[in-house]
C-alpha cells in the first residue's frame, strides 16, 4: 500500500488498481505471496483500505463518470454521442467519391479538382481521427502520419511506376488508380465501429474477469475476430468500389485490404498507448515498397542482376500489386501479433 499509495488514492474502482499493478509487473503469483488468489483480489483489498492523508482524513476519490474511458477520453462510449462520430465516419467516403466523379467530368481542370479533393479528404480523415473510437487524446502526432501518406501515395501510383521499372522504363507518366483510395475512405465506418466494439467489449470483459490470465484469454480472440470482420468489410467495399467506378483491375483488392488492416492495427495501438510499435509497422511497409523499386533500378547495373530477381519473381507470379500486398501483409501480421499481446493487458483499458 505504501509503494502504490498514489495509485490507490486516484483509482475510481478496483479494476484501475489491478491494471496499475499489472503495469508494474505484479502477477497472480506475486499476489499469492500476499495471501490473495489473484491480482484482482489484491486490488480489491487495496481499494478498500485507502491510505489516510497526512491530516488523518481519508483521501477523497475522484468521481467516476459513465462515459469516461482510458486515456481520459470522454463521450464516445455513451449512447448520446455515437451518432455523431458514426455520421462523421461517412464523410471521407463521400468526399472521395465526389472527387473521383469530379475528376471524370473536370476536363482540363483535373489538377485543380484533384488538389481540392485531396485537401478535402485529408481534412475529413483528420476530423474522424480527432473524434470517436479512433481518437488518441493526449498523445503527440508522431512520424506515423508521414509513413501513412507514403503508403497512400504508393497505393495511387506505385504499381504503375513499378510496372514501368520492371519493363525497362520509366518511359513517361505512369498510370494512377483512385478506386482503392475510395474504398479505404469508406472503410473508416467499419474501422470506427470495430474500434468501438473492441473498447466496449474489452472493458466489459475486464469487469467480469477474476484474473489477468482470464482477461487476456478473452480479449485476444475478440481482437482477432474484429480485425477479421474489418478485413471482410474492406474486401466488400473494395469490390463494390471497383464495380461502381468500372475498375477492371478489381481495385487492387489484396493491396487495399492489407493496407487498410495495417492502418487499423496501427491506429488501435496508437489509441491504446503503443504509438512506437505503430510507427515501426508503417515504416517497415514503406521501406519494403521503396526497396522494391530501388532494387529493380540497381539490377540494371553490370553484375547486379540478382538484386532485382526477387521483385521480378513476385511481379511474374502475382503482378505488380503483389509487392505492396506482401509488404503491408507482413507489417499487418507483425502488428497483429504485437497487438494481441499489448492490448490483452488490463492496463491498456483503464
Amino acid at each position: 500500500m505504501h509503494r502504490h499509495r498514489r495509485l490507490c488514492e486516484r483509482a475510481v474502482d478496483p479494476l484501475e488498481i489491478a491494471a496499475g499493478l499489472e503495469a508494474h509487473g505484479i502477477t497472480d503469483r506475486t499476489a499469492a505471496r500476499f495471501r490473495h488468489r489473484d491480482v484482482f483480489s489484491l486490488a480489491e483489498e487495496l481499494y478498500a483500505r485507502v491510505p489516510e492523508s497526512t491530516d488523518g482524513t481519508t483521501a477523497e476519490r475522484p468521481a467516476r463518470t459513465p462515459a469516461t474511458t482510458h486515456a481520459g477520453r470522454v463521450g464516445w462510449t455513451g449512447r448520446p454521442d455515437w451518432t455523431g462520430w458514426a455520421a462523421l465516419a461517412l464523410l471521407p467516403g463521400a468526399v472521395g467519391s465526389l472527387t473521383l466523379v469530379g475528376l471524370g467530368h473536370s476536363g482540363q481542370r483535373q489538377l485543380v479538382t484533384g488538389l481540392a479533393g485531396a485537401l478535402a479528404l485529408s481534412g475529413a480523415l483528420s476530423a474522424c481521427l480527432r473524434r470517436g473510437p479512433l481518437r488518441a487524446e493526449g498523445r503527440p502526432v508522431s512520424a506515423g502520419g508521414l509513413w501513412a501518406y507514403w503508403l497512400l501515395a504508393y497505393l495511387l501510383c506505385g504499381d504503375g511506376l513499378l510496372e514501368q521499372l520492371v519493363s525497362g522504363g520509366p518511359d513517361g507518366p505512369w498510370p494512377t488508380t483512385l478506386t482503392p483510395l475510395v474504398a479505404l475512405a469508406f472503410a473508416m465506418v467499419p474501422g470506427a465501429w470495430c474500434a468501438h466494439l473492441f473498447s466496449v467489449l474489452a472493458r466489459r470483459r475486464l469487469a467480469g474477469s477474476r484474473g489477468l490470465a482470464d482477461f487476456s484469454a478473452g480479449v485476444r480472440p475478440l481482437l482477432l475476430t474484429l480485425v477479421g470482420l474489418y478485413a471482410c468489410a474492406l474486401t466488400g467495399l473494395s469490390l463494390l468500389a471497383a464495380l461502381a467506378f468500372e475498375d477492371e483491375d478489381g481495385g487492387g483488392t489484396a493491396t487495399t485490404v492489407t493496407l487498410g488492416t495495417l492502418f487499423l492495427l496501427a491506429r488501435l495501438l496508437t489509441v491504446y498507448g503503443r504509438p512506437a510499435a505503430a510507427v515501426i509497422g508503417l515504416a517497415g511497409a514503406c521501406a519494403v515498397e521503396a526497396l522494391s523499386c530501388l532494387t529493380v533500378l540497381a539490377g540494371r547495373l553490370p553484375g547486379c542482376e540478382v538484386l532485382a530477381a526477387p521483385v521480378e519473381a513476385v511481379v511474374r507470379t502475382w503482378g505488380v500489386g503483389g509487392v505492396p500486398a506482401l509488404a503491408c501483409g507482413a507489417a499487418s501480421l507483425g502488428l497483429l501479433i504485437h497487438a494481441a499481446v499489448a492490448l490483452s493487458r488490463a492496463s491498456a483499458h483503464t
